[in-house]
C-alpha cells in the first residue's frame, strides 16, 4: 500500500513539475538567443556598416561571455545588396526557418522599412542602427522597432541650421534618388528655410553613382553659398573628390548631410578639412569611447563609425534587456528596454521613446586641417554638443500613430 501511494505521489509530483520546467525553457525560444545582422557587406555603404557592424555585434556578444540567462547567443549575418526585396526575403527566412529573435543593422532605409513590416507581422524585434529615414519612427513606426543611432531630421537640423545662421543662405542639394536621400533632402531643405535661407535647386542621381560631374556643374552655376550632399558612403566620397577637382570648394561650402570618420579617412584631410556635419559618436571623446574603439581597431584596423558603435550599443542593450527580463519574448524585451537605463560607449544616459526613437546627444563636428591632426584618425573637433531632446523631432510633431 505504501509503495503504491509513493509511486502515485511521484507521478503526481512529476505531472505538476513538468509544465513548470517546460515554461522555464520556453522563456528563451529554442533555448538560444539568435541575432540576425542584415547589412551592406559589399556596396556603397559597406565601409560605414558592413563587416564593421558584424564585428561590433561580435564584441557585444563577447561582453556577455557568449551567453544570456544561461543560454547561448548566436549571430548570423547576410548582405542585403541594398535591395529591399533581397533584405525582406532573407529576414523572412531567418525568422520562419532559423528562429531569429531580432533583425538588426539594416543599413539602407528601403531595406529597413521592408524588414520592419515582416518583423511586425511575425512579432519579432527590429533594431535599426544603419538606416536614417525619419519615417522609420514617423508614419511607418512599429511597436517592436527601435531606431538607435540617427535620423535625417537630426542630421539635417544639426548639420544645416548653424551654417545658415553663420551666413550660408543659399543652398543647392545633390541627392541619392531613394528613400534615405529623399528624406535627408526634405529635412535639409526644411531647416535651411526655417533658418532664413533659400534653396537654389537640387539634382537627384540614380543610386549608387560614380560620375557626378553634371550635377556638380549645376550646383556650381547655381551660385549657391553651400552645396549639400544628401548621400553617404562611397557616393559621398566620390562627390567630395570630384567637387574639389571642379574647384567648388574654393567658392562654395561643401556640406555632408551624413559623413562618417571612414569617409574622412577615404577622401583625406586635404579634401575634407573644414567640413561641418552632425555626428553621433567620435572614438576620441573620452576613456569610454577610446576603450571600445581601440578594441575595435585591433581587430579591423580602423576606427569605428558612429553606425558601428551604435550597432555595438544596440545589441549590448538588447542582450541586457533579455538578461533582465529573463526572456527573449518580444513584448518582455521591448518593455524592459523602455524602462531600463541606457548608457555605454555610444549612448550617454539615453532614453527610448514610445515611437521607438532612442534619444541621445548629437554633436556638430568640424574636420581638422592636416596641420591640426596630430595622429592617424585624429580628424574631428567637436564644435557643439546638442542634447537629444533638442536634436530629434519632438513627439508633438511626430507622425507616428503610436504616440497619437
Amino acid at each position: 500500500m505504501f509503495k503504491l501511494s509513493a509511486i502515485s505521489a511521484l507521478i503526481a509530483a512529476t505531472t505538476l513539475v513538468a509544465p513548470t520546467v517546460s515554461l522555464a525553457q520556453e522563456k528563451i525560444s529554442g533555448g538560444v538567443i539568435k541575432i540576425g545582422v542584415l547589412t551592406d557587406m559589399s556596396g556603397a555603404y559597406s565601409g560605414n556598416v558592413g563587416p564593421g557592424s558584424v564585428l561590433a555585434t561580435k564584441l557585444a556578444i563577447e561582453d556577455f561571455g557568449g551567453k544570456v540567462a544561461g543560454k547561448p547567443i548566436e549571430m548570423v549575418f547576410a548582405d542585403h545588396l541594398n535591395k529591399a526585396d533581397v533584405g525582406a526575403s532573407r529576414a523572412r527566412e531567418w525568422i520562419d526557418r532559423d528562429g531569429v529573435d531580432v533583425v538588426t543593422e539594416l543599413g539602407n532605409s528601403a531595406v529597413a522599412l521592408a524588414v520592419m513590416n515582416i518583423a511586425a507581422e511575425k512579432n519579432r524585434i527590429t533594431l535599426v542602427t544603419g538606416a536614417g529615414a525619419s519615417r522609420i519612427t514617423g508614419e511607418d513606426c512599429k511597436p517592436n522597432n527601435i531606431m538607435w543611432v540617427y535620423d535625417t531630421y537630426a542630421l539635417a537640423k544639426v548639420g544645416t541650421l548653424p551654417l545658415v545662421q553663420a551666413g550660408a543662405k543659399k543652398w543647392y542639394f545633390i541627392t541619392a534618388d531613394y528613400a534615405f536621400g529623399h528624406s535627408l533632402e526634405g529635412d535639409g531643405m526644411r531647416f535651411v528655410k526655417e533658418g532664413g535661407g533659400t534653396v537654389a535647386g537640387s539634382s537627384r542621381y540614380p543610386f549608387p553613382g560614380n560620375d557626378f560631374s553634371s550635377f556638380l556643374i549645376s550646383a556650381q552655376s547655381s551660385g549657391a553659398d553651400a552645396v549639400a550632399f544628401a548621400s553617404a558612403g562611397a557616393d559621398l566620397q566620390n562627390e567630395i573628390k570630384q567637387a574639389n577637382e571642379f574647384g567648388l570648394a574654393k567658392k562654395q561650402k561643401l556640406v555632408a548631410m551624413l559623413m562618417s570618420i571612414t569617409d574622412v579617412h577615404g577622401v583625406g584631410l586635404d579634401a575634407a578639412q573644414g567640413m561641418n556635419f552632425a555626428e553621433t559618436f567620435y572614438w576620441d571623446m573620452d576613456d569610454e569611447t577610446r576603450k571600445f574603439s581601440q578594441r575595435f581597431f585591433k581587430e579591423l584596423g580602423k576606427m569605428p563609425t558612429a553606425l558601428q558603435a551604435g550597432q555595438y550599443s544596440a545589441v549590448l542593450n538588447y542582450l541586457r534587456a533579455v538578461e533582465k527580463s529573463g526572456s527573449d519574448q518580444t513584448d518582455a524585451v521591448m518593455k524592459t528596454l523602455r524602462e531600463m537605463p541606457i548608457h555605454d560607449a555610444f549612448a550617454r544616459n539615453a532614453k527610448l521613446r514610445p515611437d521607438g526613437k532612442l534619444i541621445h546627444d548629437t554633436y556638430l563636428v568640424s574636420v581638422k586641417t592636416p596641420q591640426e591632426s596630430k595622429a592617424p584618425w585624429d580628424y574631428y573637433k567637436i564644435v557643439k554638443t546638442i542634447p537629444g531632446d533638442q536634436a530629434f523631432i519632438p513627439l508633438s510633431e511626430s507622425k507616428c500613430p503610436l504616440v497619437k
